[in-house]
């Protein structure tokens, strides 16, 4: 604005009035385009942005997708489209002799590992124990920063419908042929009628790391860096434990493999429940797990068998944060079919911590001070942020964290439900949630359990974009 000014001053001293107004003109509606905000904090700049880059997409189709042999594809394979098509997929063992996939992206120069754990839950537990959870799950971010080459974490819980063949499966491989008949009658009537209106819990904890060393060094290989996080990944996976996320395992490829098929073709499930059941495993590559076709819309992505529509967080909740914050959001939804809630987190260096806590503190003591009289909430967000900056101090971590949430339909007709749901409970989790227009295929990605920083696939520097 300083310089706006200045140039206005220099353009009336040099020549007339008239042509200093156009000037103040033009800069005053500059100025407007990235002040002026709407309620999710984006500029008109930021908008009209969007508006323009998403009528190139249409106008080039890149919207639209096609694979397999009469796909667009020149090799004829199922591979997954958008920000992971250039994946690829490779199979190590760790120093436990258990074998994990690492997915590995070209373009970002990242490898990313997936964890596949099975919450406790906070059912019938103590507040005790539950404030333990939360302290450790605190330290396991801390100790992310730490991690050598740690470029970004995710968190995925997804719900789904249970079919009921895993219950039948555990029942008819357990059953004691010589039980007596009213045990096995009471157990086939569990199987039956069980798994109606059940839903599955599934949590995920991609790991992504840099693919070189330091800054300016070359990249790593697949082998040389699953030789290096096989080493590392027991230590991650015993942590993890502790933060009550109950038993962690890495995911092996082809777990991974069914995990993203599913995602992109939900009508699958059954199939591979169906074939483990008869205990066989599906050949699946990593070429194999995309969608046949797919097409992004404004506000939605239709991909296969199923319509899905992805929320981002705007704004984080405001005031103080209780543990259970998230619990209806997390739990399975009747309106939902299938429902990913993905937390970010990108770990920030130790060196620029400091400076970061220190520019939240000024800030908010000027909005705390600006007014004769403040509101409750401005002083307890003063409160917070200088009790961040004394917990940084003492060796505290800091992260940028953001939320995805992602709404899959089987039938067209029952988005409208799902989009009212997902409102319903960003609103209980004091969430603010707006849909990701104009690029509902990418964050749909990125809810996946794939380990994809966003920000390495972005044009835009990271100065501008907050800027705008």
């Amino acid at each position: 604005m300083f310089v706006a000014l200045l140039i206005v001053i220099v353009v009336l001293m040099t020549t007339n009035i008239l042509n200093a107004v156009i000037t103040a003109a033009v800069f005053g509606g500059m100025i407007l385009l990235l002040t002026v905000r709407d309620g999710d904090g984006r500029s008109v700049l930021s908008r009209t942005a969007n508006r323009v880059a998403w009528s190139s997409t249409k106008r080039r189709k890149a919207n639209v997708y096609r694979s397999g042999p009469l796909g667009r594809s020149e090799w004829g394979t199922n591979q997954l489209p958008g920000l992971a098509a250039q994946s690829r997929l490779s199979e190590h063992e760790d120093s436990y002799a258990r074998p994990f996939a690492m997915i590995y992206n070209p373009h970002a120069k990242t490898y990313s590992i997936v964890i596949g754990t099975e919450p406790d839950g906070a059912a019938l537990v103590d507040q005790e124990q539950v404030d333990l959870w939360v302290a450790d799950w605190g330290h396991w971010l801390r100790n992310l920063a730490d991690e050598p080459g740690m470029e970004a974490a995710q968190v995925t819980i997804e719900t789904a419908p249970d079919s009921g063949r895993r219950l039948r499966r555990e029942v008819e491989t357990n059953t004691d042929p010589d039980a007596p008949d009213f045990a096995k009658a009471m157990l086939g009537e569990v199987v039956m009628n069980y798994p109606a209106g059940s839903s599955t819990v599934k949590a995920y904890v991609a790991l992504t790391f840099s693919a070189a060393p330091r800054k300016g060094a070359k990249p790593r290989t697949p082998e040389d860096m699953g030789r290096e996080l096989a080493a590392r990944l027991p230590g991650l996976t015993a942590t993890l434990q502790a933060t009550g996320a109950g038993a962690a395992h890495p995911l092996t490829a082809q777990e991974l493999c069914e995990t993203i098929l599913v995602a992109y073709d939900p009508a699958a499930a059954s199939l591979i429940d169906d074939a483990h059941a008869n205990g066989e495993v599906p050949d699946l590559s990593w070429s194999d797990v995309g969608p046949t076709a797919a097409q992004a819309n404004w506000d939605s992505y239709r991909h296969d068998s199923a319509t899905s529509v992805t929320w981002q967080m705007t704004q984080a909740p405001r005031g103080l944060v209780q543990s259970g914050v998230l619990a209806r959001l997390l739990a399975p939804h009747r309106d939902i079919a299938r429902k990913r809630v993905t937390l970010l987190y990108k770990p920030i260096d130790p060196a620029r911590a400091a400076a970061l806590v220190q520019a939240d503190v000024r800030a908010a003591e000027f909005k705390a001070t600006s007014s004769r009289k403040p509101v409750a909430r401005d002083s307890l967000a003063l409160r917070s942020a200088q009790a961040t900056e004394s917990e940084e101090a003492s060796g505290a971590g800091l992260v940028n964290f953001g939320i995805l949430v992602t709404a899959t339909v089987i039938d067209p007709s029952k988005e409208a439900d799902a989009r009212a749901a997902v409102d319903n409970l960003g609103a209980t989790a004091r969430l603010r949630l707006r849909p990701v227009y104009g690029s509902q295929d990418s964050a749909f990605a990125a809810a996946l359990p794939l380990g994809l920083v966003l920000t390495k696939h972005v044009a835009v520097p990271a100065m501008l974009r907050e800027g705008i």
